[in-house]
């Protein structure tokens, strides 16, 4: 079975500014999630008690795009957040980008036991 895929915020308008060879890459590895999978470069994300917080890194050019996804919820994979790291002190996720995550994961959890409802 395939599971859709959910979009938070801007995360789909903002994956889709990334460059195409990251996009396809991103989009991959979005497909193996969808299909019950994880894709070599998807890691959990720290702060998010286990693995159900992942996080895709993806380095094109130079620079480092990532796009967050959770797989918490049975029949959706949400995507919660995409966004190009421009920090170059190390390769821990910057603070507000951590902020953004939690704030986009607690609308996922609304709008998935809003879709439960509706879909019993």
């Amino acid at each position: 079975m395939t599971r859709p895929l959910g979009w938070i915020g801007s995360a789909r308008e903002d994956l889709l500014a990334f460059p195409d060879g990251v996009i396809r890459e991103i989009g991959h590895a979005l497909f193996v999630a969808q299909t019950g999978g994880k894709h070599g470069s998807a890691k959990p994300l720290q702060g998010f008690g286990g693995a159900g917080v992942l996080e895709i890194v993806e380095d094109h050019d130079g620079d480092t795009y990532r796009a967050v996804y959770t797989v918490r919820f049975a029949e959706i994979i949400y995507v919660l957040h995409a966004f190009q790291k421009k920090s170059k002190s190390g390769t821990a996720t910057p603070l507000r980008e951590i902020e953004r995550i939690k704030a986009r994961l607690k609308q996922a959890q609304q709008e998935y036991a809003e879709w439960k409802q509706d879909n019993p």
